[in-house]
């Protein structure tokens, strides 16, 4: 859970966590009893931390996992991103190495990384121990300034001392035949970094999904007890972080596309996205909802309606954000105008 400490670094302190009976710029807040949900509270500063039980890498339900960080606007949005993004990354450096993140695209994710090359806390990330995958990518020549990885490449990347062996940029046009080409390599490099990798059939189409454990009955990441479900062949991504659109779609999956019910891949060709360019390779549902934290990062009041149907679960089909959670935490960073349908 963030402390108020931290909180108070990226701009924002989670309900439940001032002092009991302070008042603040939201009004007066107190702690909740045991047993009890903090509520949600809005208004023109940060705020909503949905706390909700255990977050164990196996505790509870992933929807569960929810937490909900609102900030003034989009340009803090990207900053206290980048501030968190940095901390974890020092932070997580200190038990395990290498790491594995997950950036996006689109303005609000690309501010972000600038946010963090502009940081002088970057220089306290081991960047030779950090490896870079995207969520998805337009299908368009790698010169070309539609696509993800120059964009990043310019923004932040080129500007890091991190080895280029540790930027998994997905195929470009051009290097493969067409869309589902790219899916494909991206899925055996995926396999490359993956725990799973000795287990996942090299001439397999996906390339991205190992067998199930027959013995037990169960995948060896579930938890016990669970039906058993094919095992998705990625790294175990530390943060991975998405943007959303207006119509809920995160990465390159979109409402009523088939690729939302994907689960046999960890990586898809999409031909036909209603937003220019048509042609994107992404990440399915089991690669995104293999990483342990999944943090989304949204900003504008044209994507409030979608950020309140995607807290409440609505089905996937219609509002495919509400299916990108983490094993451990999912991560809301909103600023007031996305936040201002979620119910109180």
């Amino acid at each position: 859970m963030t402390t108020p400490e931290e909180a108070a670094a990226f701009g924002a302190l989670p309900v439940g966590e001032r002092a009991a009976g302070t008042s603040g710029a939201l009004g007066t807040t107190e702690r909740p009893a045991a047993g009890e949900e903090a509520p949600a509270v809005h208004g023109e500063l940060p705020v909503v931390l949905s706390p909700d039980g255990s977050r164990g890498r196996h505790a509870g339900a992933p929807a569960r996992h929810v937490e909900i960080v609102v900030h003034p606007d989009a340009t803090a949005v990207a900053d206290a991103t980048a501030a968190r993004l940095l901390v974890r990354l020092i932070d997580l450096q200190s038990v395990r190495s290498p790491l594995h993140v997950v950036v996006t695209g689109g303005s609000l994710g690309i501010a972000t990384l600038r946010a963090v090359a502009a940081s002088p806390v970057r220089d306290a990330v081991d960047w030779s121990g950090v490896h870079v995958w995207w969520g998805d990518e337009r299908f368009v020549p790698a010169d070309s300034p539609d696509r993800n990885e120059r964009q990043a490449r310019e923004a932040l990347l080129d500007g890091l001392p991190i080895p280029a062996a540790n930027v998994h940029a997905m195929p470009a046009e051009g290097a493969v035949p067409d869309e589902d080409a790219a899916a494909v390599a991206y899925a055996h490099e995926l396999a490359r970094f993956s725990p799973l990798d000795d287990d996942v059939d090299d001439a397999s189409p996906s390339g991205g999904v190992a067998p199930r454990d027959e013995a037990t009955g169960a995948s060896p990441h579930g938890p016990s007890g669970t039906p058993a479900q094919a095992r998705p062949a990625v790294p175990e991504f530390d943060v991975l972080l998405l943007g959303m659109g207006p119509d809920g779609h995160v990465a390159s999956l979109f409402p009523g596309h088939a690729t939302v019910h994907v689960e046999g891949r960890t990586v898809v060709g999409e031909h036909d996205s209603p937003k220019p360019p048509p042609r994107r390779v992404s990440l399915t549902y089991p690669a995104i909802r293999a990483a342990r934290e999944v943090w989304l990062v949204v900003a504008g009041e044209e994507k409030a309606d979608a950020v309140a149907k995607a807290l409440s679960r609505a089905p996937v089909d219609q509002v495919p954000a509400a299916g990108a959670v983490g094993t451990e935490r999912t991560l809301w960073l909103l600023d007031v105008a996305a936040a201002r349908g979620i119910p109180a």
